[in-house]
């Protein structure tokens, strides 16, 4: 009889695992025993709990999703008008929780994944309304009607820049990617960037 409480610890280290090795891999060319030897437990286990490769990725993804989301949550919470909105949304996207290697390869192949399959389809979906809806909402009050378009605009950067960044050599540079996303929206609200941003 399994011990109460185990269950979403194993499930969790599984996803961490999944993670881990997507990113060292970078590709979904991983297996569930290499998954499962880095989590500590069976193959039959990890097999168990998710069924499959496939779900295993899902439920990693929906973790960084949700990790992602509860960043923008917080800093959102303190934001004071619409820039520091801003702000606290470009900020969360490349922090050192999520734009770090393994995470970034997760993206890559998420976005791979989701042109076959539809879970993963509609996991994307959902993040990509979650984030053009915050961009919009602190947009309309310093551009108006163009909060639609420039919204567009900054969700497709966000998601080039990480898939650049996979692509590249090296630890991510969190803070250049940063200044770069920053960088085109002070040139689109013809500002100056503020010097007082990380």
């Amino acid at each position: 009889m399994p011990k109460l409480g185990v269950e979403p610890i194993r499930k969790r280290a599984l996803v961490n695992a999944t993670i881990i090795e997507i990113g060292q891999a970078g590709s979904l060319d991983v297996t569930v025993a290499q998954i499962a030897k880095r989590a500590g437990m069976s193959t039959a286990l990890a097999h168990h709990y998710f069924g499959g490769k496939e779900a295993i990725f899902l439920a990693a993804m929906r973790h960084i999703l949700a990790l992602y989301a509860a960043e923008v949550r917080g800093a959102l919470a303190v934001a004071d008008s619409p820039a520091a909105r801003l702000d606290a949304i470009l900020l969360a996207s490349f922090s050192a929780a999520n734009f770090r290697r393994e995470v970034i390869s997760a993206w890559l192949n998420f976005y791979v994944l989701a042109q076959s399959v539809p879970g993963a389809r509609r996991l994307l979906s959902v993040y990509q309304r979650r984030l053009r809806s915050n961009l919009r909402y602190a947009l309309r009050p310093m551009v108006g009607a163009r909060a639609d378009a420039l919204a567009d605009a900054l969700g497709a950067l966000i998601d080039g820049v990480y898939l650049r960044e996979a692509l590249r050599d090296g630890p991510s540079d969190g803070e250049a990617a940063l200044q770069l996303v920053q960088g085109h929206l002070a040139a689109e609200l013809n500002i100056e960037p503020r010097k007082d941003r990380p």
